[in-house]
Order: C-alpha cells, then structure tokens, then sequence
C-alpha cells in the first residue's frame, strides 16, 4: 500500500480494489473481462441493430436503445479503470476523477432506473389500449419519457457528486471499493457525515420505490387486462412480450435494494463489492441478452445484419 500512496499526490484516492493477483482472484478478473467484453459489445450490436433496422422503430425499442445506452455508458464508468488499476499496479484516482465516477454511476443508476418504471407504462398501453397505441405513445411522448429520465439521473448525479466532493477527507484516503461508491467515501470523511447518509438514504429509497411502485401498479393493470381476455393464447402473448422487461427490472431492482436499502448494521465492504460487480458489469451483460434472445423481431434483424454482411464479403 506504501507503494500506491507514494505513486498518487495528496488530494488522490487510493481504490482498494476487489482483486489481488493470487490464481483466484486472477481466474475471477478474467472471468469478470469476459462479461464486461460482453456486456460492450451486446449493448452496441443491439443499438446498432435497433438503428439500422426500420422494423426496430417503434416505442418498445427507442426506450430499449436508451436502456442500452445507459448499460453501456455504466459498464464504462467503473470498469476500465478497475482494470487499468489492476494491471499496472497503481490503486490511486484523482479527486476529479472520483467526483466524476460518483456523478456518473448515480445519474445512470438513477436514469435507468425510471426508465425501466416508465417502460412498464409502455407495455400495459399495448396490451390494454392496442389500437390507440401509436396516438398514445406518439413521438412527443417517447422523447418526453426517455428526457425526463435523463434529467432525473442528471440532477440526482450532480447534486449527489457536489455535495459529496464539498467535504473534507482525511489524510488516509483509502476507498474499501473497486470505484469511488458514494458511501464508501463518506466513510473517509473528517466530518460527521451521518445527517446527509441519511439524506442519501431516503432519496435512494424514492428514487428506488418511484419506479417501482409505477411497475407494480402497471403489471397489476396489465394483469387485470390478461385475466378478461376471451383468448387465452392471446393472454399469453401479451405475458410473454412482458417477460423480457420483468426480468430486467427484477436483476436491476434486486441488487439496487440489496446495497442501498439494508440498515447499516447489515452492511459489510465485502458484500457490497461482490454485488456492485454483478450490479455494473453483468446486469449490462445480461439486458441485451435478454431482449434480444427472447424476441423474434431482433433476432430477425440480426439474421438479415449478418445475410448482409455475408453477401457483401461474397462480392
């Protein structure tokens, strides 16, 4: 640890980390490569496809490119640095680099995170209301939901991120994360910080049950539209188009409720690594795979990608 210190100036952080170089963990750094090579080029193939594909033009995969998007600008706001720590040995991070890692990972965390509540308004409009669909889900409304999750996360992001790097930190700026996580930060602080803690835990526990809450009380809508169906096939349908979305929502909800909202006695630095890696690399991994495996329609405009691509290197 003399080492790293030696190596940053006085106002750096130094990242703990989650890996040390014995043959475990060097096997689980591998592993987590892989999933984060994954998860990049997953989310840009499915934004690619959604672009290029006229079929792909509809509400469902605007917001899907949006939630793409976010996954794919999360993967890289923890990640690569983890990884260039790791290998050259060095743990520090500036204090401008952490204050933008905290901005970032928060008004992503945030945007996702409405946006996944609003996506299920979209799906309980084209099950309930089919034939008003395109008038209720009109262009202006689409870029009215995808901006107004962008601006939730934004201002969450860099209130949170200001008011964080406005403390003051002590000389031992050791960080018990593999990123500068908010609350292990906090940690560091020469002040007492428990009044805004518990401010953050109370805006984390709306930012968490806002979305939610839209989601319960959209599926129990869609739920009451499938139950008086006179075709039963049809009902299934609609459960099945539901089913990508509802996976999503209970990988991202699951583990943003494991680490904001257990009472600090709960909480131990070990726990929260092992789940943030699963939160910010292998959610982002998994999203694409999920709407795209699962869905004919993109399936369908990466066959026709790749017949392409098969008959341009054929001429």
């Amino acid at each position: 640890m003399e080492i790293s210190l030696n190596q940053s100036s006085t106002d750096d952080f130094i990242l703990l980390g989650i890996f040390s170089h014995s043959p475990t963990d060097l096997v689980l750094f591998s592993v987590v490569m892989v999933v984060f090579t994954v998860a990049l080029c997953g989310n840009v193939l499915l934004l690619f496809l959604i672009y290029i594909d006229p079929r792909l033009h509809t509400p469902m995969y605007f917001f899907l490119s949006q939630l793409s998007l976010m996954d794919l600008m999360l993967v890289c706001t923890n990640v690569p640095k983890m990884v260039v720590n790791f290998l050259s040995g060095r743990k520090s991070i500036s204090f401008v680099g952490c204050g933008i890692q905290i901005g970032l990972f928060v008004c992503l965390v945030g945007s996702e995170g409405l946006l996944l509540g609003l996506m299920a308004c979209d799906r309980y409009v084209a099950i309930s209301n089919p034939l008003h669909y395109p008038v209720l889900m009109s262009q202006r409304v689409c870029l009215q939901i995808v901006g107004s999750s962008w601006a939730f996360g934004i201002i969450d992001g860099v209130i949170q991120m200001v008011v964080v790097m406005t403390f003051p930190y002590c000389s031992l700026r050791e960080v018990n994360h593999f990123f500068c996580e908010m609350l292990s930060l906090l940690k560091l602080a020469c002040i007492d910080t428990s009044i805004f803690e518990n401010v953050i835990y109370a805006c984390c526990v709306f930012m968490l049950f806002l979305p939610f809450s839209i989601i319960v009380a959209s599926y129990a809508r869609i739920l009451r539209a499938v139950l008086h169906m006179h075709s039963a096939q049809a009902g299934k349908k609609a459960l099945t188009t539901c089913s990508s979305h509802l996976t999503a929502v209970s990988l991202f909800y699951g583990a943003a409720m494991f680490i904001y909202l257990r009472p600090r006695r709960y909480r131990a630095p070990s726990h929260d690594k092992v789940v943030s890696i699963f939160y910010t690399v292998l959610t982002p991994m998994l999203n694409p795979l999920i709407y795209s495996l699962r869905n004919q329609e993109v399936m369908g405009a990466l066959r026709k990608g790749l017949d392409h691509c098969r008959i341009g290197s054929q001429h």
